[in-house]
């Protein structure tokens, strides 16, 4: 099935990437129009671990590793999304055909190519375009294995828990304009077999689960965003340490 999705060229493909000026103000990241950070473009914003811990590790939060605007160094933030199109009516045919084993084949064969082609976007972006890492040079292994400088963590995703900051992410690469993929009101991606999220290029920075929170920081975290708390609660329920 693969070779024929190749040989006929049965899926395509897409991606978009954009790098901007960016800094940290406290929890949150700044996107900025140029150097000079004076037009300020979207802000992500960001939730720390806040569970105690038994070691002096610290308590992670994505802004960490995105150079503090009080610093004055001009830092970085990127923002990928990439997506395999064409596989819907593809999955049709083989239903209406009563295929099963095909129509689940061509759906997790998507996927896979989604995630193997934002795995080739990165190592694009590392090489060439940012171009922070020209010299690098990993077999499979250790690509799978994040041997690379940085990391590419995701709205609703461990380090990031609110699905909500994908729209941000749209806004400010006009995504959907650009290359198709959409949003839904759940905040999933169409095409499915899409993958989206934020490069972050220091040698410091790593993955991390923020885990639970509690009430304090969901209230901070509501006014900062400009939300209301009982949205940013059903936003965030898996995580809340109370019922709300």
């Amino acid at each position: 099935m693969l070779k024929d999705i190749i040989d006929n060229k049965k899926l395509r493909l897409v991606g978009v990437v954009g790098i901007f000026h960016a800094n940290s103000v406290g929890d949150d990241i700044e996107v900025y129009a140029g150097a000079d950070r004076a037009e300020r473009l979207a802000t992500f914003y960001g939730l720390r671990q806040q569970a105690e811990k038994e070691n002096a590790d610290p308590y992670y939060c994505l802004s960490d590793f995105i150079a503090p605007k009080s610093s004055g160094v001009n830092d970085y933030l990127g923002l990928f999304a990439n997506s395999a199109m064409g596989v819907e009516p593809l999955i049709e045919a083989f239903k209406e055909a009563g295929d099963d084993y095909s129509y689940i084949m061509m759906e997790a064969l998507a996927d896979r190519l989604a995630e193997a082609f934002a795995e080739k976007l990165h190592a694009i972006v590392r090489q060439e375009l940012w171009g922070y890492a020209p010299d690098e040079d990993l077999n499979v292994d250790d690509l799978l294995k994040v041997k690379y400088q940085g990391i590419r963590p995701a709205p609703g995703y461990p380090s990031q828990p609110d699905h909500t900051e994908k729209q941000t992410m749209w806004d400010l690469m006009d995504i959907e304009a650009r290359i198709g993929m959409g949003l839904t009101e759940s905040f999933s991606m169409t095409p499915a077999a899409s993958v989206s999220g934020l490069y972050f290029a220091g040698a410091a920075s790593q993955y991390f689960a923020v885990g639970k929170i509690s009430t304090d920081q969901v209230t901070d975290y509501a006014t900062r965003k400009g939300m209301p708390q009982q949205e940013a609660e059903r936003w965030l329920r898996s995580m809340l340490t109370y019922e709300p």
